[in-house]
């Protein structure tokens, strides 16, 4: 491995220097852009998350503009990206990073790993990209093409996996450009040796990797199948009462935290009697009658990590507001059309919206 190192990282480094994608991170050496360009492209693909980077250098320039928003802001900024744990920290993170070191990002890896939010693969590549200090990153895109160069047949979804690459990577960043190495196999990954397909025939590693020299280019990485999605069944009552909505923020404990929906009854079954929805709201001090429930005019799905849900909305045009210890028992409050779009929902909310022409812009 010592005699390889070089030639492996000088030929990425070659490689990535035609072939490289011009995005704005890497035209920087700032820590606060490359950090949150990192927490952004983290389960999201790069022309996805390049437009949110975007919006959120021009709202936020500088870190403690971020530090300074209120967390609102920052998710409805962040909605559509999903994974809201995320916008969460990197909100919590920035106001640290005010807080504790007066604005300045920590200039090493073991520094940045004391930060809220922030793991291995964060830490690493913004000590790497913003300070030029050797350490590896390790990505979805890395783990594949190690595994493939040098024949490494862990199981890349095992945690106890991850020591094993780890190693590997460690011995292969140059001391003089570990900025550009890190960048290279990434980039290498994502663009030249991909999940399905690979561009074997013009890869200068050809005659180097161990799954193609040995025809196991399909089989690695070695990664096992995540648990099914379990199913959830989302049966929300839209209350309208003179144009305006009733939503009320989700608490900590489950998915969606900080984001606004509307009243929620969830059942075992994707398919409610239209008693067992009066029932609840009955038993919720909200009295409707059975003609002012509309039924849904469509069904929503939405695929999270380990959950599958199947959503139905139900309009109730309210004749009367409902009474203030009815709204704090709920946690309902009235929100105008502007004010919905103003604040932070699960795009499985947005699209109901947009579909049924509630936001006034759309």
């Amino acid at each position: 491995m010592a005699k390889q190192a070089p030639y492996f990282a000088q030929t990425l480094i070659n490689w990535y220097n035609r072939h490289k994608r011009n995005l704005p991170w890497r035209a920087t050496t700032d820590p606060y852009f490359i950090w949150l360009s990192e927490v952004i492209l983290q389960q999201t693909r790069v022309n996805q998350g390049l437009p949110y980077y975007n919006k959120f250098t021009e709202t936020y320039p500088t870190v403690q503009d971020l530090a300074a928003a209120p967390e609102d802001e920052v998710l409805r900024l962040w909605q559509g990206l999903g994974y809201y744990s995320r916008a969460r920290n990197m909100h919590h993170t920035a106001r640290q990073i005010v807080q504790e070191y007066g604005g300045n990002f920590p200039d090493n890896y073991s520094e940045l790993l004391k930060l809220k939010g922030v793991g291995n693969y964060t830490a690493a590549a913004t000590a790497a990209f913003a300070f030029k200090e050797q350490v590896a990153v390790l990505d979805g895109n890395v783990f594949r093409v190690l595994s493939r160069v040098f024949g490494i047949s862990e199981d890349i979804a095992l945690p106890a996996s991850r020591k094993v690459f780890q190693e590997q990577a460690n011995e292969l960043v140059p001391a003089d450009e570990p900025d550009t190495y890190n960048q290279a196999i990434m980039e290498f990954g994502a663009i030249q040796c991909t999940p399905v397909m690979p561009d074997c025939l013009f890869c200068p590693l050809q005659q180097q990797c161990f799954a193609f020299t040995h025809g196991l280019v399909q089989e690695l990485p070695v990664k096992s199948k995540a648990k099914a999605a379990r199913p959830r069944y989302f049966h929300y009552l839209v209350f309208s009462w003179q144009g305006q909505y009733y939503m009320r923020k989700r608490l900590e404990g489950d998915i969606w935290q900080g984001l606004y929906d509307f009243y929620l009854f969830e059942s075992t079954d994707k398919t409610l009697a239209t008693e067992a929805l009066l029932e609840e709201l009955n038993a919720a001090g909200i009295p409707v009658a059975a003609e002012q429930l509309q039924p849904p005019r469509k069904e929503y799905k939405h695929i999270l990590s380990h959950q599958k849900i199947t959503a139905k909305f139900y309009l109730i045009h309210l004749t009367e507001k409902l009474k203030p210890e009815v709204e704090q028992e709920t946690r309902l409050a009235l929100y105008t059309p502007t004010e919905i779009d103003e604040i932070p929902k699960p795009i499985l909310i947005n699209n109901y919206l947009k579909d049924e022409k509630i936001l006034l812009h759309l």
